[in-house]
């Protein structure tokens, strides 16, 4: 009546169910199917889901089993040869809460408060804008590099300390470059970047660029202080840094013709005004024009702000990556009960 259970059963019984498992998993690898489903789900784990489609390039229907394309492979990029580009290049001056505009109008239209600076950044990075340095800027203009989809300079004048302390936290977040332009009489001064915040700048990426040594009107300086003002602020800069300093910025956007000669005289390779626009090449390179971001605008006039850009093009072919076929395994002998 209680007839022997065979031995080892259940264990072969578990046995055969694996082997089904794993030669069903090993066909559904091998099958025609991975390859669209490999390319699509890294292209999902690649983009950012906020980034809009028409920022990537075309997803291919059908790869072949095990190729997927390189994380990044779909950005799109301005390409060379343009002798105008459309890049605004955005105006910051303090990142604070903006004083009683009836007390300080000046001070009021100069700040952004940090929330608004946030909610900025966060509408960049939400529609596919790319912050690149004024070096690649020229690079690009010189037909050296491509620049990537929807570029901006975000630039910040006189070097005070809120931003270190209230843009830098947000730009790191967003893995965000920017430019410095330092008032290099100033460095070190209570709310004016100290040293130690200026090489740290400088050595996570931001671009330090020079804004003479003491903020005066140049185009009312003699020769001599026009020499100090520029080379002297570039100089000071370089001795702090340990490498070159290219950009430069006119103080209160002032300049003329002896300015122009001095900056170049000097070794900058570029100089930025507060004049309107976002149209540049490389032959205006001492005169380009910015977008001011003034206190308290909403994100609506921020937005209009950046109605000019370039729109990158996706890569015209690509090369997918080449990942080892999984090969099914072979069984010596097989086993029909435990020992």
């Amino acid at each position: 009546m209680n007839e022997p259970r065979p031995r080892g059963g259940r264990a072969g019984a578990l046995a055969v169910v694996a082997m089904v498992a794993t030669v069903a998993w090993l066909a559904a690898l091998q099958g025609s199917s991975i390859g669209s489903f490999s390319a699509r789900a890294e292209l999902a784990a690649w983009a950012p889901a906020q980034l809009p489609v028409r920022h990537l390039g075309a997803i291919p229907k059908i790869l072949p089993a095990w190729e997927v394309l390189p994380p990044g492979a779909r950005l799109a990029v301005v390409p060379t040869g343009r002798v105008q580009v459309k890049v605004p290049i955005l105006m910051y001056h303090y990142i604070r809460t903006p004083p009683d505009p009836g007390a300080d109008w000046i001070g009021w239209g100069l700040s952004t408060s940090p929330a608004d600076f946030r909610q900025q950044m966060d509408y960049l990075d939400r529609n596919g804008y790319h912050p690149i340095t004024l070096v690649e800027l020229r690079e690009y203009l010189a037909g050296l590099r491509t620049l990537p989809d929807r570029p901006v300079v975000l630039s910040f004048d006189d070097g005070y300390e809120d931003f270190y302390t209230d843009a830098f936290p947000v730009l790191k977040e967003h893995h965000f470059r920017a430019v410095a332009y330092v008032v290099s009489g100033f460095v070190g001064r209570s709310s004016n970047l100290s040293v130690a915040q200026l090489r740290e700048l400088d050595a996570y990426g931001i671009e330090i660029g020079a804004h003479t040594v003491d903020h005066v009107d140049l185009t009312r300086t003699s020769a001599a202080g026009l020499v100090y003002e520029v080379k002297g602020s570039k100089t000071s800069l370089e001795v702090l840094l340990g490498h070159p300093v290219e950009d430069f910025c006119y103080p209160s956007g002032r300049f003329d013709a002896r300015v122009i000669a001095a900056v170049q005289a000097a070794g900058f390779q570029s100089a930025t005004t507060t004049q309107s626009g976002a149209v540049h090449s490389i032959s205006d390179r001492f005169a380009w024009s910015r977008v001011r971001v003034s206190g308290s605008e909403s994100l609506e006039i921020f937005a209009q702000g950046l109605s000019q850009f370039e729109q990158g093009q996706p890569p015209v072919s690509v090369s997918p990556i080449q990942v080892p076929r999984v090969y099914p395994l072979v069984f010596s002998h097989s086993r029909t009960g435990l020992d």
